[in-house]
């Protein structure tokens, strides 16, 4: 048997939850209150359609027939639906590898970017010594430099070492310009931190390394998963140095092998390989946010807030 519980309010509670909900601090709610919270919310779900918007196109073009896809009148939804796409892509392709090596240069640039943002984060952002400040100031107009205005230089310098096609290629300028926002992320978090827990671990006889390592580096958790996150993403979706350093289709990121899907004539663009590639690269990254997407709001939130 189904269980049906029933709640009985008594008129006079009933009255006070009613009264709760038409006031705010015992004022009633105005036709203008409501319309904000109308217009606060449609703005809401405007900005999540455009967010997953391109996600769910991608989606849908990836599970469509070639004849749905071609027809001078494409169906919205992939009737019938087809998982042709997403095993083409691995038949006769480095795809794989492609991944793998995204994987390989994303991991890396963020373990390379963490251990050294770390420690100076952690130096900028709590230990006082002059030109702090203009460090901050040299970490964020660093940040602002754009990659491109030095893909020239630094491919004939890789040429000379003989690094074109290597992963040494990419980790370079990927670390160089994910450092920056790692420091400043890192910096504003430890400085935030408390500093009597710190001073209390030095008085029960810690190091200073001991009580960075014990008492301030377990705290700065969520900073540091928010600063893992943004680097990975930052690496994973590269392409203009891929691009520029990489010749070899087993060298290829996975961002560039699908730019480099082809279809079998010169205007027959395989638009279900590139969107299931597409799908398969994106995937991984839209889990890894949701799982640790208090973690990212609490680290990019941190000293927001004073008081």
């Amino acid at each position: 048997m189904p269980l049906i519980i029933t709640i009985v309010l008594k008129p006079d509670k009933l009255k006070e939850e009613l009264l709760l909900a038409l006031t705010i601090n015992g004022k009633p709610r105005t036709a203008l209150f409501y319309l904000r919270r109308i217009g606060f919310y449609t703005l809401v779900v405007l900005i999540v359609l455009v967010a997953i918007g391109p996600f769910v196109w991608l989606l849908i073009t990836s599970l469509k027939t070639p004849e749905n896809l071609y027809k001078r009148n494409p169906d919205l939804l992939p009737i019938p639906i087809t998982f042709n796409n997403y095993t083409t892509v691995f038949q006769g392709t480095t795809f794989g590898i492609n991944i793998w090596n995204s994987v390989l240069a994303a991991s890396i640039t963020t373990a390379g970017c963490l251990l050294i943002g770390i420690f100076a984060g952690y130096s900028l952002g709590r230990i006082q010594f002059a030109g702090r400040k203009v460090l901050l100031g040299i970490v964020l107009a660093v940040s602002m430099f754009p990659g491109i205005a030095i893909i020239a230089p630094l491919f004939l310098f890789f040429k000379d070492l003989q690094l074109i096609n290597t992963l040494p290629a990419l980790l370079l300028p990927y670390i160089t310009f994910n450092l920056p926002l790692t420091i400043w992320l890192l910096a504003a978090f430890f400085r935030d931190l408390p500093a009597e827990l710190e001073e209390a671990a030095e008085v029960d006889g810690a190091t200073p390394f001991k009580a960075f390592y014990r008492v301030m580096l377990p705290l700065a958790t969520p900073g540091i998963a928010t600063a893992a996150i943004l680097i990975f993403i930052n690496a994973w979706n590269d392409y203009i140095f891929a691009r520029t350093f990489m010749s070899r289709d087993t060298s290829y990121t996975a961002p560039l092998a699908i730019a480099s899907f082809q279809g079998k004539g010169e205007f027959n663009e395989p638009w279900g390989q590139i969107s299931a590639g597409a799908v398969i690269v994106t995937l991984p990254l839209i889990l890894l946010v949701l799982v640790f997407q208090r973690r990212i709001v609490s680290g990019l939130t941190s000293g927001a807030i004073k008081g």
